[in-house]
């Protein structure tokens, strides 16, 4: 009922007005004529009219004028109360409504002024300028009271709908929060994945074009090799195939029964990597100092790809055949380095900042919250060093890709 009501009154604005101030009209004439009993009342009927009309048509211009219909109603109210009219609520109608109004629209130290300002001058006029002679508490008491209720009454409205403004743009805001750490996972999710696609097709084109180069090579000189590494390549394209087919699967619906549910790869997975690696011409020498730490899942798949991101350099850029990876685990770290003493032909120097291998595994080192350096070797070739924190402060994204 209340919000019916509600609703008619911000779609009717002027009837809503113009029905309070006929009502207020009658109310301000029928206060006239009350009075204390046995008291003598008031005989001016023409100049109480007049005032009851000012005072009600001025209630047109509450919405737009609040402060001068504040005025106009309260000298109205006073000339009442000099023509010697009993200050009730009937006579303070259009003054209470205007009070309430302003109220509602300003600023309650702006009310609070001319609360007081209409008070004063209710209660002066009524007391210097009394021809019936009412009770003092009729002259004082009662219109600051009455006065009160519409002022206090607007400023609970006023806080009201101010408190439910903020409610709604808190709302609002969550809202818009919500969609844009869903995008900005949506894009950190794209990020991983593109990273996991360079590493697994960058990784296996190089070892698969190596191993061709080599099976090239000894169909010339040693035939009886070929068919050998033409396994090794057959195994390497194969490798790539279910790797690019699990980190494709992270696209599926989650419950998707085709998707792939395969364990990442880790550190563990180093002797077939270099193995691999072995086939195409390059051997690798892997060393670990320190006690093996059990390696939270991001941080085992960072350090494996890594290692798998700068073999894959030293296979293309690095003109030699060997490469060294050194694991060194402290009490809260791991570090990772690999290096070649090759002379290196098309790796970028760090201070470039160029090159996606580069970025990427920096990106990936960032991600679970360590570092990255990778430079040329004082004594000729390039290294890759990495620190893993083995506990990462930040939330890891769960890996399904095998």
């Amino acid at each position: 009922m209340h919000h019916s009501w509600q609703r008619y009154a911000d779609e009717h604005i002027r009837t809503v007005d113009t029905m309070s101030a006929v009502l207020l009209f009658a109310m301000f004439l029928f206060g006239s004529e009350l009075n204390v009993p046995r008291g003598p009342g008031p005989d001016a009927v023409a100049p109480t009219i007049a005032l009851a009309t000012v005072s009600c048509a001025a209630l047109f211009w509450q919405r737009t004028h609040p402060r001068a219909v504040v005025a106009v109603t309260a000298v109205a109210a006073a000339g009442a109360a000099a023509l010697g009219c009993l200050l009730t609520p009937l006579m303070l109608g259009p003054l209470m409504l205007a009070l309430y109004r302003l109220a509602v629209l300003t600023r309650r130290r702006t009310a609070r002024r001319y609360f007081l300002a209409s008070v004063v001058l209710l209660v002066t006029t009524a007391t210097l300028v009394d021809p019936v002679h009412h009770p003092w508490p009729f002259k004082t008491v009662g219109p600051a009271a009455w006065l009160l209720l519409p002022v206090v009454a607007g400023n609970a409205l006023r806080l009201r709908d101010a408190y439910l403004e903020a409610v709604q743009a808190r709302a609002e805001y969550a809202e818009r929060s919500r969609e844009e750490e869903a995008r900005h996972r949506v894009a950190e999710e794209r990020m991983r994945i593109a990273r996991e696609l360079h590493d697994v097709v960058a990784h296996h084109l190089a070892l698969a074009h190596a191993q061709a180069g080599t099976a090239a090579h000894l169909a010339r000189t040693h035939p009886d090799h070929v068919q050998k590494i033409l396994t090794e390549l057959a195994g390497t394209t194969s490798s790539a195939l279910r790797e690019m087919k699990g980190t494709v699967g992270l696209l599926r619906r989650p419950d998707d029964p085709g998707a792939p549910l395969a364990p990442s790869p880790g550190l563990a997975q180093l002797p077939e990597l270099t193995g691999a690696f072995a086939t195409a011409g390059l051997a690798v020498t892997v060393t670990t100092e320190g006690e093996r730490r059990p390696l939270s899942a991001g941080v085992d798949l960072t350090a494996y790809r890594i290692v798998q991101e700068a073999l894959t350099n030293v296979s293309k850029h690095a003109t030699t055949g060997a490469a060294q990876v050194r694991l060194r685990y402290s009490h809260d770290r791991l570090t990772v380095t690999v290096s070649d003493d090759g002379a290196g032909t098309t790796v970028p120097a760090p201070s470039t900042g160029q090159g996606f291998g580069l970025i990427g595994m920096r990106e990936r080192a960032r991600s679970v919250g360590g570092a990255l350096r990778a430079g040329h070797r004082v004594g000729g070739g390039f290294e890759v060093t990495t620190e893993l924190p083995l506990y990462p402060s930040v939330l890891e994204p769960e890996e399904r890709t095998p």
